[in-house]
């Protein structure tokens, strides 16, 4: 486990800037959140496993980062000193592992995107939410899916994760009422990322090209941080509960168009 710290100060930027901690950040949604929060002013300590690509962005932008991996309660530790008072979490690492049908189903590849997904997320922001409370201004991002509201064939292991990963922001939003922490839901449709379903499909490049294939502009990372940011900047008496964001061409998570 590295860390990186890089000065995050900029020319009239007040020195209480907001903090936040991004998960997943070596990459896609996470990446592209980071830029947007540093952008729109807030300091950012960016976490992912590959430190490699967090140096690069923190050459690149000017955030603070961790290498860390929010499975291990050791680098959780690590993640919230590292932190320091926080004002945001957002719980974005996740991710897919395979199409097989239940029948057919890999308990291993499950078993990740239940680690992952849900008790990393669980895990992180229990570690957080002493930190999120004493600030005065919290807020909790749970970037989900809109696979966590329905089914598909294939689909089963990803869902039932994000099915439960959703549960979580709503459990917490109704424990945490009265408290100054938001709980805010993110669910983006259909994104093209790098990684995402080139992982899911076990490096197989061509099946994760048709994924997108004929899709006349499916979401980007950007979009989907964009929108995180938006939540994250309403002023905190708004509680952006859940943000459903997907592309035009997606009508339903079974439903697409496609031009081929």
């Amino acid at each position: 486990m590295t860390t990186t710290t890089e000065s995050t100060s900029s020319p009239g930027l007040s020195a209480e800037r907001l903090r936040a901690v991004v998960t997943g950040a070596s990459t896609g949604i996470g990446a592209a959140a980071t830029r947007h929060l540093v952008s729109a002013g807030w300091s950012v300590l960016a976490v992912a496993r590959r430190g490699d690509r967090l140096d690069a962005l923190a050459e690149e932008i000017g955030c603070d980062v961790l290498a860390a991996d929010i499975t291990s309660e050791e680098d959780v530790a690590s993640i919230v000193e590292t932190a320091g008072p926080v004002h945001a979490l957002v719980n974005n690492a996740g991710g897919a592992r395979g199409t097989e049908t239940i029948a057919e189903a890999d308990l291993a590849k499950w078993s990740w995107m239940y680690e992952v997904n849900v008790l990393g997320t669980v895990r992180l922001t229990k570690a957080l939410l002493p930190g999120l409370r004493a600030s005065g201004r919290g807020d909790v991002v749970v970037v989900s899916s809109v696979a966590g509201y329905t089914t598909y064939e294939g689909g089963g292991g990803y869902a039932a994760a994000k099915h439960a990963e959703r549960v979580i922001a709503q459990t917490l939003r109704l424990e945490l009422n009265g408290e100054p922490v938001r709980v805010i839901e993110v669910v983006p449709g259909l994104v093209h990322t790098e990684e995402f379903s080139l992982r899911r499909l076990g490096g197989d490049q061509a099946a994760a090209d048709a994924v997108y294939a004929g899709v006349p502009g499916p979401l980007t990372a950007d979009d989907v941080a964009d929108a995180i940011t938006w939540t994250l900047t309403r002023p905190h008496h708004v509680n952006i509960d859940q943000l459903v964001i997907k592309p035009l061409a997606q009508a339903a998570i079974h439903k697409m168009h496609r031009t081929i």
